[in-house]
């Protein structure tokens, strides 16, 4: 890939390049890449989507839009001609596409941070390294499966446990719960002998995670921490108030985050996830290189969004220490709230939820509702969490969603 680099960096809001505004670019057409769209445009960027779907959410409202499959060298040589930097908005975008362009422009994050993200072994590795140089927090004892052999050594400790291939996992996908070895044996060779991580099951009290941006420069911001309810694999509810994680644990997850950060050299948005076990240790379980989905809450409860620091970090702006100024509590909304029990398509109770004081509803613009698919969200805000969750739980009720 040929492309002049071009002098101007930090990409600085209301720079202009041949009578245009500067533009910004994500490799990615989902809701996330809309809502860091959104997000640059608000600062004065034009900018430029690549997806392969025609109806990407993203590209439907980007001043340019390159409908590619994401390898394509000629859309990625347009993409790198027309943004000044680049980045992602998921992590199974190919990390060498991310690498090509990191060739003509700043790339953030980078090739090599994404393809630890979509590697779990290479990920638990590093999980391991920070840990063991103080961060203090290790993932789950796990055993790496990728031969026969390798099944046959597995310690008996790491049963009952889960099953999950090394790469293309999310949501719960490429998932097993097993108890015996049996059952590890049968479950494996069911994944097509794929490599594959086994994770000891620990007593598991609940779910958070820590959103923090890194610049170019090593600076560093936190987000709060993040409560959250998965069902079926996949995040139901977020929690974000006073309270809602113990105060030690909170500051040990934002510690661990930022240490995982350093150590990788990020430039980005990163999001971590952690176990909070029922002794009250953490425990790391994966890595998103990008605005995570328990985030989004900040939208509408913080003085900057996940998605500003996004934008911020990657055209080299500063990153000023977000604040909360609201309780918060996010649903999200999944296609399978568009059908009734028996799977015939429903109109939602969007006015009654609306009527709800403190609720903001997010709809990601996608044309299909499908069971799983994320159709959107919904955050409540206000003064206290108390009546925060209340409202929140009024909107589930009437939505049809199980309370928490």
């Amino acid at each position: 890939m040929t492309v002049v680099h071009t002098p101007i960096f930090p990409v600085l809001p209301g720079t202009t390049v041949n009578g245009r505004p500067a533009t910004l670019g994500v490799l990615g057409g989902g809701q996330l890449g809309r809502m860091f769209v959104h997000a640059a445009q608000a600062l004065g960027y034009d900018t430029v989507v690549l997806d392969p779907d025609p109806a990407s959410p993203a590209g439907r409202v980007s001043h340019h839009f390159i409908q590619a499959d994401y390898r394509d060298t000629d859309a990625l040589r347009e993409l790198a001609a027309r943004a000044l930097a680049i980045t992602t908005e998921f992590e199974n975008v190919p990390a060498e596409s991310l690498a090509e362009l990191a060739r003509a422009r700043p790339v953030a994050p980078a090739a090599e941070a994404v393809a630890i993200a979509q590697d779990r072994v290479r990920e638990k590795a590093h999980f391991s390294r920070c840990a063991a140089q103080g961060s203090g927090v290790a993932p789950a004892p796990h055993a790496v499966i990728a031969s026969e052999a390798d099944l046959a050594a597995v310690p008996d400790t790491l049963l009952p446990g889960i099953l999950k291939t090394a790469r293309l996992g999310y949501d719960g996908k490429g998932q097993a719960r097993v108890a015996t070895r049996a059952e590890l044996a049968a479950a494996w060779r069911q994944m097509g002998r794929l490599e594959c991580v086994l994770e000891q099951r620990l007593p598991l009290a609940y779910e958070c995670s820590v959103i923090v941006a890194r610049g170019r420069d090593g600076q560093v911001v936190s987000l709060p921490v993040q409560r959250n309810l998965h069902r079926d694999g996949i995040l139901a509810v977020t929690e974000v108030f006073e309270g809602n994680v113990p105060y030690a644990s909170a500051k040990q997850a934002q510690a661990a985050t930022i240490s995982i950060a350093n150590e990788l050299g990020y430039v980005g948005v990163l999001c971590v996830e952690f176990f909070v076990l029922e002794d009250g240790r953490l425990v790391v379980n994966e890595m998103a290189p990008r605005p995570h989905n328990s985030g989004h809450y900040t939208v509408d409860a913080c003085d900057a969004s996940q998605f500003d620091l996004q934008v911020r970090a990657l055209a080299g702006l500063p990153l000023a220490p977000p604040r909360q100024h609201s309780a918060a509590v996010m649903l999200n909304l999944l296609g399978d709230l568009w059908f009734d029990p028996a799977g015939a398509p429903r109109a939602l109770p969007w006015a009654q939820v609306l009527a709800l004081p403190g609720a903001h509803l997010h709809l990601y613009g996608k044309t299909e509702a499908r069971r799983g698919r994320k159709m959107g969200h919904l955050t409540f805000t206000g003064a206290d969490a108390a009546g925060v969750r209340a409202n929140a739980l009024r909107a589930a009720e009437a939505l049809g969603m199980a309370p928490f």
